[in-house]
C-alpha cells in the first residue's frame, strides 16, 4: 500500500507499459504512407513492365483509364474537352495518379496494425485493373496477368515491409532497456525498415525503366518509320503561297503533324502493326471485302487538301487543322462491295473501340472522302491513326474521322449508333459556317495607326465565298481572302484597320458559298456544333 504526501505531485507513467499502447509517431505515419507509396509504384511499375511485353493496352492505367472514359456521363466529357482540350487525357492521367497514390498511402497506413485491410486494398486494385483489362475491345486471355503481376508484387511488397515494423516494434518492446521506440532512435531496427522501403524503391525503378525499355528492343512490327508511300494517282495542286494573306499571326494554312489538334477516346495511341493490318467492309453489302496495308497501297491513291474540325470546337477555338491527305476514296471499296438498296450509313470501327456513324451520301457523292495513309507527305503518325483513318470534308470528326480503322459496316441509321450519337449528340454533323480572329490577340495592346486584323474561316465542302470585320459595332468591312485549293479547306483572310486610341471591339463573320451567313447567336457545341460570331477586345495606344 502506498500513500502520497498531501500537496505533492503526482507522477505519471509515459511512454509505452501494460495496458497503454503507444501512439504511432508521426514519424512513423510519415513512413508508413511513404511505404505504401513506394509499394503503389512497384505495383503499376511491374504491371507496365508485363503490359509492354504481352500488350501495352492491358497496362492497368490505361485499361482503367479506357473504361473511366467510356463509363464517363456525357456532360462530364463535355467539360472536360471544353475545359482541357487536348489536354484532358493528360488531366484524367493525374487525377488517377492523384487517388491511386492516396489509396497506396492509406494502405501503408494500416499495414502495421492491420495488415488484412492493408491486403484488401491492394487486391481491390488488383481487381478492377483486372476487370478492366479484360472488357476492352480486342482483350485477349491474358489481358488480366499485366494487373495480376503487379498486384502480386505491391502486396508483397507492403506486407514485407508491414513484417519487418512489427517485428521491429516486438524485440523493441522486449528489450531491457527500451529507451525511446521511434523511427529516429538508432539501431539496427531502424535501419531494416529503411532499408525495405529503399529497396522496394529500387526495384520499382527498376521495373519502370525495364518497361520503358521493352518499346524499343521488341519494337512495333511495320511502323510510320518503316513505311514507304507511292506517289499519288491524282495530286491536286496546292499553292501555299496563294494562300496565304501574308499577316503575320495568322495560322498557317498547312497544319504540321505535330500542331494538329487531337481529340479522341483512346488514351492510350494504339501502336498498330501495318503489315498486321486488315479493313473488314460487310453488313447491307452484296461482297464481304477484307483489305490488307499493302493492298490499299497498291490502289491508286488521290492526294487532296482538308480541313478538319472537331464538333467541340468553342467560338474562336484552336480544334481546327489543315493538311495534305493522301489516301483512296472510300467509294471505290464500297462500289466494289456493292451497297444495297435501303443503307443509308456506314458505322465505322477503331481498333481501340470507338465507333462512329457517317451518311452513306457523303462517302458517295463525288467528295473526296479518304481511306487516308498520308499526312503532309509521311505516313500518318501514330496518333493520328497510323496505319489508315478516315477524312471526310463537311463532317465533324466524330462522326466521320475515325483513328486507326478496322472496320466499315454498311447498315442504317435507325439500326446503329455510335460512340457520341449514344452520348447526346447528332447523328449527323454537316460542319458549319465559322471564321476566327488570330490577330490582334484578346485584350492586346497595339498601336494607333494601321493595323493588320486577320484570321482564318472555314465551311468545309461548301467553300467560304466572304469574311467580313466590323468595329464597335459599326458597318460591316469586307475582308482580302487568300486562295485556296478546294471548297474543302480553311481560308485565311485579312483586313486592313486604321485604328484610334481608347479601347475596341473587332467582330467577324464568314458567308458560305451557298450565301449562308454564320449566325450571330453564340451556341454550345453539344449537340451539332457552336455558332456565333468571334470578337475580340483590344487597346489601341
Amino acid at each position: 500500500m502506498t500513500t502520497t504526501r498531501p500537496g505533492a505531485a503526482q507522477v505519471r507513467p509515459t511512454g509505452p507499459g501494460p495496458g497503454r499502447p503507444r501512439r504511432p509517431r508521426r514519424a512513423h505515419r510519415l513512413v508508413d504512407a511513404v511505404a505504401g507509396l513506394v509499394a503503389g509504384a512497384l505495383t503499376l511499375a511491374v504491371a507496365d513492365l508485363v503490359a509492354q511485353v504481352l500488350d501495352p493496352a492491358s497496362s492497368p492505367l490505361i485499361a482503367v483509364g479506357g473504361t473511366v472514359i467510356d463509363l464517363t456521363p456525357g456532360w462530364l466529357k463535355d467539360f472536360a474537352v471544353a475545359r482541357f482540350g487536348t489536354d484532358d487525357k493528360l488531366v484524367l492521367l493525374l487525377s488517377m495518379g492523384v487517388v491511386i497514390a492516396a489509396l497506396a498511402a492509406a494502405a501503408g497506413l494500416v499495414v502495421r496494425h492491420r495488415p488484412r485491410v492493408a491486403a484488401l486494398l491492394v487486391l481491390a486494385l488488383g481487381v478492377v485493373a483486372a476487370a478492366a483489362a479484360a472488357v476492352r475491345p480486342g482483350a485477349g486471355p491474358l489481358a488480366v496477368v499485366p494487373s495480376m503481376a503487379g498486384m502480386g508484387a505491391g502486396l508483397l511488397a507492403l506486407l514485407r515491409y508491414g513484417g519487418t515494423v512489427r517485428t521491429r516494434a516486438h524485440s523493441a518492446s522486449r528489450a531491457v532497456h527500451p529507451g525511446p521506440a521511434g523511427l529516429g532512435d538508432p539501431g539496427p531496427g531502424r535501419r531494416q525498415v529503411l532499408v525495405t522501403v529503399a529497396g522496394t524503391a529500387g526495384v520499382a525503378a527498376l521495373a519502370a525503366a525495364a518497361g520503358r525499355a521493352v518499346p524499343a528492343l521488341t519494337g512495333h512490327g511495320e511502323g510510320p518509320g518503316d513505311v514507304r508511300l507511292p506517289l499519288a494517282a491524282d495530286a491536286a495542286r496546292l499553292d501555299v503561297a496563294a494562300a496565304s494573306v501574308g499577316v503575320a499571326g495568322v495560322t498557317p494554312f498547312l497544319t504540321a503533324a505535330p500542331d494538329f489538334y487531337r481529340i479522341d477516346t483512346a488514351l492510350s495511341v494504339p501502336r498498330l502493326d501495318a503489315s498486321r493490318w486488315r479493313l473488314r467492309v460487310h453488313g447491307m453489302v452484296d461482297r464481304e471485302l477484307e483489305l490488307s496495308f499493302r493492298e490499299l497501297l497498291a490502289e491508286p491513291l488521290v492526294q487532296r487538301t482538308i480541313t478538319l474540325t472537331c464538333v467541340s470546337n468553342e467560338v474562336g477555338g484552336t480544334l481546327a487543322g489543315n493538311a495534305q491527305w493522301l489516301g483512296l476514296p472510300v467509294r471505290t471499296l464500297l462500289e466494289r462491295a456493292g451497297v444495297r438498296p435501303g443503307a443509308d450509313m456506314v458505322f465505322s470501327r477503331s481498333s481501340d473501340g470507338f465507333t462512329a456513324s457517317t451518311p452513306l451520301a457523303a462517302l458517295t457523292d463525288g467528295r473526296d472522302a479518304l481511306l487516308a495513309v498520308g499526312m503532309n507527305g509521311a505516313p500518318l503518325p501514330y496518333e493520328h491513326g497510323f496505319p489508315v483513318r478516315m477524312v471526310v470534308p463537311g463532317l465533324y470528326g466524330y462522326v466521320s474521322a475515325t483513328k486507326w480503322l478496322v472496320d466499315l459496316e454498311v447498315t442504317r441509321f435507325d439500326r446503329q449508333q455510335a460512340y457520341w450519337t449514344e452520348r447526346g449528340w447528332a447523328p449527323q454533323a454537316p460542319i458549319r459556317t465559322f471564321s476566327r480572329i488570330d490577330v490582334p490577340r484578346p485584350f492586346a495592346r497595339v498601336a494607333a495607326g494601321r493595323v493588320a486584323v486577320g484570321g482564318v474561316a472555314w465551311a468545309q465542302h461548301r467553300g467560304v465565298h466572304a469574311v467580313q470585320v466590323r468595329v464597335d459595332g459599326g458597318e460591316w468591312q469586307e475582308a482580302t481572302l487568300g486562295g485556296v485549293p478546294s471548297v474543302d479547306t480553311w481560308r485565311q483572310w485579312a483586313w486592313s484597320w486604321d485604328a484610334t486610341p481608347g479601347l475596341h471591339r473587332l467582330e467577324v463573320r464568314s458567308t458560305d458559298a451557298l450565301g449562308d451567313t454564320q449566325p450571330e447567336i453564340r451556341r454550345p457545341p453539344k449537340p451539332d456544333g457552336a455558332t456565333g460570331w468571334h470578337s475580340v477586345t483590344v487597346t489601341v495606344t
